[in-house]
């Protein structure tokens, strides 16, 4: 039976077979109460710890573990108030160690216990009190740090996001004291900062503000509001303490101890760009939990007063918070939240929102995506057409997408049509081959199969769009290597095809590293030079592990010495990653593993990558292709994983030598202890320790000793690696800012006379006659599989063309991906901002470009700026 009542503390509010299917919240509340009643004299601590934990990982669930709480309330008040004394002390240290979301949801549950009348309603107001004034506190110029206002926001946030769920009472039970917590939050919004995200939206507007008027917080206390002249009527929020009122009301009510919010952190400085650095680590520190993605029009996605959306999406969100790596779970959570309506379109909008959400979305991609598959098979009847609703929509709105967003939206889209054996509706796309190869939602749909392939095979894919058959123009060149030193009898050989098989003979015939290198040093530079050397040894390398990746790693792995010597230069990896893209040039993803694999073997630098992306060939394809930009990806990404690894290993030797000083410390006290106890042995003083024990003691001292030696020289070494790692990404980051200004100077176009700058999107309809309103921004979706064949956003017909320029459109990528790359590594960055100020974003830099790379990090694109 021990099993029996956590199963049914897990499933209680679940239509499900523990509770012989029933949905009656009461008949759930009671049966479960029935259990744990007879379990309760032997299993006391277990359903302590087991409520508490049920309460902070199944929050949408909370009403009823307050209603169960309160109920033993009136039989056991000690053991409800020590849950309430724990609950204070675990939401205690959650303010000190800044665990937001048990800060949030403890704050949830002990609403939901004040409605079970647990919990004294007063004791939950002054708890609002004391997180208010910790927030406006901060906001202070003089005792507090504006720059951490979204600490500050995060406060009066868990308020808000509290009140749905105890409002009601409060508003019942204590009027004044609520009504004074209300005008307290009315003022802190009045004094608070306004937060403009345009950097962290999806879609861009041709305008200088956000699309939305409100930050999130305003749209918050606005909800609030409509709420309280609503009658604090919340539908989203179950009320199971309503049918047991008669009985919780005899209950004792505790009180809360008083809760105290860490002081605000003193500002470090009144420079602008420390304050900079300084509002960048609390927003790192406090992020926005939600982005809202409006996807659907209102008369497609459901019908619900504006606090109950709010509410869904917190219970979404914990849930995808909660069972991340439990997709099954998560599913089936997702798809029985304990409300009374439909709430499809909504989960896929917040769904959607998080894979896309800026800059990082909160788990990986991968997670999202196999959520959005099992919640298709969950919901077959519903879901599906509702995400291929949402794919069509943001398909229509592609061109004026966040470029990180777009590349996100092809990896799950290729992903998700892999695991629906790639059936897709294509002729409603096929109209894509018609626009100009730089259109974004031409470029989408040739990424998208682009991806696809590398998940399947060519003939798949090809088969899969036999529909539009027009489409086969966007595959990618079906893969495989070109080999130009390929020979067979009907080719005369070159001296190159000569070189290339003597070079295989030596190979397979076992010849050591050392004198493959010698042959290529005494028979081919002579005569070729080293760039033919390179050329030939290169491409036989790539042809010898063209089969698959392991062939490839295995023979990098073996021969990166020989590349190695003949590369010791950017000039000479230039020439080797142009090698490797002339032999790939048919799979993307070959050339892309190929660079990524010889950076790793430190074959090409990864400041020869960023040079050699920006070099005119590749600058040539930023608009049509992700090729290049995936390479750059990588190396970044690559650069910072290894300065994020080296401090994690330093981290970890620091404690590693703090446990080896106590070690050698115990050690050594322990023989002098043996040492110290003398006896007289024929009238001299001798050690009572036999020499042995002794001996094995000074054994010991040395061994931690020589242990603590060994972790010092490691550490000292990891310290020297961390240095040069970065003063490296210190030169990654100026050449590659540099490198987008000199690319983008040189073809924006320029500022007119009177200061106007240019609009890019000027052709661009979707941006120019985008509404304004969130919940109208959105478009139609009328056919069965939810879309319209013609639809565009506003109902335009998007086979008309696309009106924006190839120059333009170039522009547009390439700002897009600066902004993508300061956002990304907005953190690095802002370490090394004084620095690109005086060498990078110098003199008379493009406005352009100046808004895309100081968007990302928040700063005004004034700011920095010298002459």
């Amino acid at each position: 039976m021990s099993t029996g009542w956590r199963t049914l503390l897990l499933r209680i509010g679940d239509r499900c077979p523990e509770y012989g299917g029933s949905a009656d919240h009461k008949e759930h509340i009671e049966t479960c109460y029935g259990v744990l009643s007879r379990e309760f004299e032997h299993s006391s601590d277990a359903i302590f710890e087991f409520l508490l934990q049920c309460a902070e990982q199944l929050p949408h669930k909370i009403p009823f573990f307050g209603v169960l709480i309160g109920l033993i309330n009136l039989e056991n008040e000690d053991f409800t108030k020590a849950i309430v004394d724990t609950t204070q002390a675990n939401l205690q240290d959650a303010l000190h160690n800044e665990n937001r979301d048990r800060i949030r949801i403890l704050l949830r549950f002990l609403s939901g216990l004040m409605c079970s009348k647990v919990v004294v309603p007063s004791s939950i107001i002054e708890t609002f009190e004391t997180l208010l004034s910790s927030a406006a506190t901060i906001l202070d110029e003089e005792t507090g740090n504006p720059s951490w206002q979204p600490r500050a926001d995060f406060y009066v946030y868990c308020i808000l996001a509290s009140l749905p769920w105890g409002g009601p009472e409060l508003f019942e039970q204590v009027p004044d004291e609520f009504e004074r917590v209300l005008v307290g939050i009315q003022s802190y919004i009045s004094i608070r900062r306004h937060f403009d995200d345009i950097a962290f939206s999806v879609f861009e507007t041709d305008e200088g503000h956000s699309p939305n008027k409100k930050d999130f917080m305003e749209d918050l206390w606005e909800r609030i509001q409509v709420l309280s002249r609503n009658g604090w009527k919340v539908k989203s929020v179950p009320k199971p303490h309503l049918s047991f009122e008669a009985q919780l009301v005899a209950g004792k009510s505790h009180r809360l101890s008083p809760i105290s919010c860490p002081p605000p952190i003193p500002s470090q400085s009144s420079s602008e760009m420390l304050k900079g650095q300084e509002k960048h680590e609390a927003d790192m520190k406090y992020p926005q939990r939600l982005r809202r993605l409006h996807i659907f029009p209102t008369n497609k996605a459901e019908n619900m007063q504006p606090v109950d959306r709010f509410v869904v999406e917190e219970c979404i969100l914990d849930v995808l918070l909660f069972f991340n790596g439990c997709r099954k779970e998560c599913a089936f959570y997702l798809v029985s939240l304990p409300v009374s309506f439909r709430y499809e379109y909504l989960m896929a909008e917040t769904i959607f929102s998080q894979l896309l959400l800026l800059p990082n979305p909160p788990f990986k991609p991968i997670y999202y995506t196999l959520v959005i598959i099992d919640l298709c098979k969950a919901l077959p009847g519903a879901f599906p057409s509702v995400v291929v609703g949402a794919v069509h929509a943001l398909f229509d709105r592609i061109s004026i997408m966040d470029m990180e967003c777009r590349t996100r939206l092809i990896l799950w889209f290729s992903h998700h049509l892999s695991n629906f054996q790639f059936i897709w509706p294509w002729q409603e796309w096929s109209y894509v081959k018609d626009l100009p190869k730089w259109a974004p939602q031409r470029v989408f749909v040739q990424e998208v199969l682009e991806r696809e392939v590398r998940l399947s095979y060519f003939e798949k894919i090809k088969q899969s769009i036999e529909d539009a058959a027009e489409l086969e123009e966007l595959l990618p060149p079906k893969a495989g290597p070109s080999f130009k030193f390929h020979s067979d009898e009907s080719n005369e050989n070159t001296n190159g095809q000569k070189l290339s098989k003597e070079l295989v003979g030596l190979i397979r015939g076992k010849k050591t590293t050392h004198d493959i290198i010698l042959w290529v040093e005494e028979q081919i530079i002579p005569t070729n030079g080293t760039e033919f050397a390179l050329d030939v040894v290169s491409q036989t390398l790539l042809d010898m592990g063209s089969k698959s990746f392991t062939h490839l790693i295995t023979i990098l792995e073996r021969y990166n010495k020989i590349i190695s010597k003949l590369c010791p230069n950017e000039e000479m990896q230039l020439l080797l990653m142009n090698g490797v893209s002339a032999y790939w040039k048919n799979s993307t993803q070959m050339t892309a593993i190929a660079i990524d694999r010889m950076m790793g073997y430190r074959l090409v630098s990864n400041l020869a990558i960023v040079k050699w992306v920006f070099s005119p060939a590749n600058v040539e394809q930023f608009h049509i292709s992700d090729r290049p930009w995936e390479i750059l990806r990588n190396a970044v990404s690559k650069t910072y994983n290894r300065i994020s690894d080296l401090r994690k290993e330093i981290q970890s030797l620091k404690k590693g030598l703090q446990v080896a000083n106590e070690a050698s410390a115990k050690s050594i006290k322990e023989l002098e202890e043996a040492k110290s106890v003398l006896e007289i042995v024929e009238g001299q003083p001798a050690p009572v320790e036999r020499p042995g024990r002794i001996r094995r003691l000074e054994l010991r001292v040395k061994n931690a000793e020589d242990e603590e030696r060994t972790i010092e020289e490691s550490l000292e070494v990891k310290g020297a690696f961390l240095a040069r790692a970065l003063e490296e990404s210190k030169d990654l980051l100026k050449l590659l800012f540099k490198s987008f200004v000199d690319v983008l100077t040189e073809r924006l176009p320029p500022v007119s006379l009177d200061g106007e700058i240019p609009n890019l999107r000027t052709g661009d309809q979707s941006v120019n006659f985008a509404p304004q309103d969130p919940e109208a921004a959105t478009m139609d979706i009328d056919n069965e599989n939810g879309a319209d064949n013609n639809s565009e956003p506003n109902g335009r017909n998007t086979k008309n063309g696309y009106n924006v320029g190839e120059l333009e459109q170039w522009c547009l990528c390439t700002l897009g991906y600066l902004k993508s790359f300061s956002r990304q590594y907005a953190s690095e960055i802002w370490s090394n901002i004084a620095m690109l100020d005086e060498e990078v974003f110098v003199g008379d830099v493009h406005p352009l470009i100046r808004k895309a790379a100081f968007s990302g990090l928040c700063r005004f694109a004034n700011e920095g700026s010298h002459p």
